[in-house]
């Protein structure tokens, strides 16, 4: 009994943190970027845009001398903001008979539904699910 208690306890512990990896923020993202790689940009990616194809790619054919705690993190941060892009692309597809039927939007101007999306009765689990990756909740 306490065997399964504690596999219990420990599942707990682990599933928010594995929720929060597959939908982690833009700013979570970037203070990620920032707190493991902030000294490594300076010293070897001065004068990059900040923009994220070009600083990952400074950070990758700089990866000899970046530190491992932004060789661990570049990556991952980089791979959730793309993921976050995407999902914020797939709302349009995935909530369009919401959009039209409930909130009498239209889909080319999915961003002026989402008030209506994230607050409307009647709104699909699939649309709630894109809604929720885009990180719109």
């Amino acid at each position: 009994m306490v065997r399964g208690g504690l596999i219990l306890f420990c599942v707990a512990l682990v599933a928010p943190s594995l929720a929060m990896a597959e939908t982690m923020s833009f700013g979570d993202a970037s203070a990620l970027i920032a707190a493991s790689c902030g000294a490594d940009i300076v010293a070897n990616c001065r004068g990059v845009n900040l923009d994220s194809a070009r600083l990952k790619e400074c950070l990758s054919r700089n990866q000899d001398v970046i530190s491992p705690a932004c060789k661990d993190n570049y990556l991952k941060a980089f791979d959730a903001i793309q993921k976050r892009i995407a999902a914020r692309m797939t709302v349009a597809n995935a909530c369009a008979h919401e959009i039209v039927k409930v909130c009498a939007g239209t889909t080319k101007e999915t961003s002026k539904s989402i008030p209506c999306l994230t607050t409307a009765n009647g709104v699909s689990a699939r649309c709630q699910q894109a809604i929720g990756d885009a990180g719109y909740r």
